[in-house]
């Protein structure tokens, strides 16, 4: 066998509908476009989500539903309450800690801590990214005391989302 005697098998191969070739073929006359109308004419073809002329519902959505803030920072939320039961008296928590002790997934994303329950009895060392401020009022009146770890990196860099873990820990460094 020869590269000259290869046929594609049979049925593999199938001919192409041309349209608009007369009545006899199938498809004459108006070639499946109806008569009249936007798509009976040549030219550039209909998007999708095209709505004949209308505001097509994907420009619509931003009216309806908002937007999403490209500058938005996402902070991890630790509760006050499950902070003072997973650590010692006098313990200094930081971000690695908190994460060694399953309070929030990343140590490199930004903390804030929630005021939740009522007042806490253990003296903490709190370094955090935000502080509410009621959480705030009750460590110190327990005693404790609040360090806020400033952001870095600030703007549309600081969506952390898009960052490696590795890229954060050279930002922050051990926390």
């Amino acid at each position: 066998m020869k590269l000259h005697e290869l046929r594609p098998n049979e049925g593999a191969k199938k001919k192409r509908k041309r349209i608009g070739r007369g009545n006899a073929a199938g498809q004459g006359r108006y070639g499946g476009r109806g008569i009249k109308g936007q798509g009976s004419r040549g030219g550039k073809p209909k998007s999708a989500g095209f709505e004949g002329g209308s505001v097509p519902l994907v420009r619509k959505l931003p009216f309806k539903r908002g937007f999403n803030n490209i500058f938005r920072i996402e902070h991890q939320e630790v509760r006050l309450d499950r902070l003072v039961a997973l650590m010692d008296e006098g313990a200094v928590v930081t971000p690695s800690l908190m994460a060694e002790r399953g309070l929030i997934r990343n140590a490199f994303v930004p903390v804030v801590i929630l005021g939740n329950g009522e007042s806490i009895s253990k003296k903490l060392t709190v370094k955090a990214h935000r502080v509410t401020a009621g959480a705030k009022a009750k460590i110190e009146a327990a005693g404790g005391s609040v360090d806020i770890i400033p952001l870095r990196i600030k703007g549309i860099r600081a969506t952390f989302r898009k960052h490696r873990k590795e890229e954060l820990a050279k930002i922050y460094g051990e926390n």
